[in-house]
């Protein structure tokens, strides 16, 4: 149902080949680096001619990164139209379907750095991005990945930000990403009933179908979640 293709070369080109392909969605994926080592909030980027796709799916992504990570939602609910006063905007203007650029953790963050280069923190974030894709393109298809930085004609040596402690970007955006690549492909992909899921970071300790009108509940005081019958 769903297929992978990692696009390379220039950005301008990688959204051309990623339109000849037919994908029906685009994912640029990137981390996030700042001057002060606590600049903590998730975010996505979307084109300034996003269409409502984008943005309902820039904004989901980020606030289910927020909850997953603790951090705060950047940007305007998660999302940034035409990138930082416009940086970002050309690498995603150019496509014909709906298109993300995704910044979720702080690479100059020391605790998200060790995150990023963690096995576990990028199957978490390979999780939210394949659950997002799921969810706005249920229908499945052709998925175009970016890996923010890397493999570009004109800077071939591009890795993006350092990470504190050591390693890049761009290395670690790939990993994420070609998690997420056999997430999509390996997994039972038909559509089917909506299902309650209990997870210990990347470990899922119990899964359950409820109904789709079903309104769940949750007491911290006795720390029960409520499934109405």
């Amino acid at each position: 149902m769903y297929q992978v293709k990692f696009f390379e070369g220039d950005y301008y080109a990688r959204q051309l080949a990623a339109n000849q392909a037919g994908a029906v969605a685009y994912v640029e994926h990137h981390f996030n680096s700042s001057s002060s080592t606590q600049a903590n909030y998730a975010v996505v980027v979307v084109g300034a001619n996003a269409s409502q796709v984008s943005r309902n799916w820039g904004r989901w992504y980020a606030k289910a990164i927020a909850e997953q990570f603790g951090t705060d939602v950047g940007g305007d609910q998660g999302i940034l139209v035409g990138g930082w006063n416009g940086r970002g905007d050309g690498n995603l203007k150019h496509t014909q379907m709906p298109a993300v650029l995704l910044e979720p953790l702080f690479a100059s963050h020391p605790q998200q750095a060790d995150l990023i280069r963690s096995a576990s923190g990028q199957a978490i974030l390979a999780r939210i991005l394949v659950e997002s894709i799921r969810r706005f393109f249920p229908q499945g298809g052709l998925i175009a990945f970016s890996v923010g930085h890397k493999y570009k004609t004109s800077q071939p040596n591009d890795r993006g930000a350092d990470l504190a402690g050591g390693g890049s970007e761009a290395d670690y955006a790939e990993l994420v990403l070609k998690k997420a690549a056999q997430l999509l492909t390996d997994e039972d992909d038909k559509p089917g009933p909506r299902k309650l899921r209990l997870m210990r970071g990347d470990q899922l300790l119990f899964e359950t179908v409820v109904d789709e009108d079903a309104v769940l509940s949750w007491s911290p005081d006795r720390n029960l979640l409520f499934i109405p019958d």
